[in-house]
């Protein structure tokens, strides 16, 4: 079995790791970004209908000012996330499995929506909802990890363009043998954010972090056939 090499920040690592080993995989932790929070003020919540949440990591770093808004729905983007959001008492409204667009695009054309969100943001696309957007957290940088080297022979999770981003710089800081190394990512910007040179490049059948594990899972058992 190829080793799948994780490279996505904590908490998320851990259970990616840990969904992963219940497929049979054999993961390995080298994050690339660690999750710091930001100051910022929660605006008057009866501007807003509901809360677009695209990553557990808003909540977890939201802070105390997350209290401010917890009348207003959840709109959710995965499992994990809204089930963050109930963890901290939100009510959660709709819960989206293919993405933010396509969360975006089932929801009532009329939505005030206050998205709270990372530094490193793609905003929604082809809608016609009022959504704004504060940065509630950052990913910031580490440096090139003492473990990177065991990216080598692996089949690599990306789970975002900018971990395919850092990926690829710290692959050429590093003189990684990328002839070696498979990438499963978890949509196409992912991918062409990776960049060439790798064995192989697949992309998941939805940008979901269990359709990249499912693609990882198939890739990390054929990857030596």
């Amino acid at each position: 079995m190829t080793p799948l090499a994780i490279l996505r920040p904590e908490p998320g690592a851990s259970a990616t790791a840990e969904a992963a080993r219940r497929l049979g995989l054999e993961p390995i932790l080298i994050p690339l970004f660690h999750i710091q929070s930001m100051a910022w003020s929660a605006p008057d919540p009866a501007a807003f209908d509901g809360l677009l949440i695209t990553s557990a990591n808003a909540l977890r770093w939201g802070g105390a000012e997350l209290r401010k808004l917890e009348r207003l729905p959840v709109h959710a983007v995965g499992q994990a996330t809204a089930a963050e959001a109930r963890k901290r008492g939100l009510s959660v409204q709709t819960v989206g499995i293919g993405g933010v667009d396509a969360l975006v695009s089932t929801l009532p054309t009329n939505l005030r929506l206050l998205h709270l969100c990372g530094t490193n943001r793609r905003e929604p696309g082809g809608h016609s909802k009022a959504i704004s957007s504060i940065a509630v957290y950052r990913s910031a940088e580490l440096p090139l990890p003492a473990n990177f080297q065991s990216v080598e022979g692996t089949v690599v999770a990306v789970h975002s363009p900018r971990a395919g981003d850092r990926l690829a710089e710290l692959a050429r800081e590093a003189a990684l043998a990328l002839e070696t190394v498979t990438v499963a990512a978890i949509s196409a910007e992912a991918a062409a954010a990776a960049g060439n040179g790798w064995k192989q490049v697949a992309v998941a059948s939805e940008p979901a972090d269990g359709a990249l594990l499912a693609l990882a899972a198939r890739l990390c058992q054929n990857a030596d056939q």
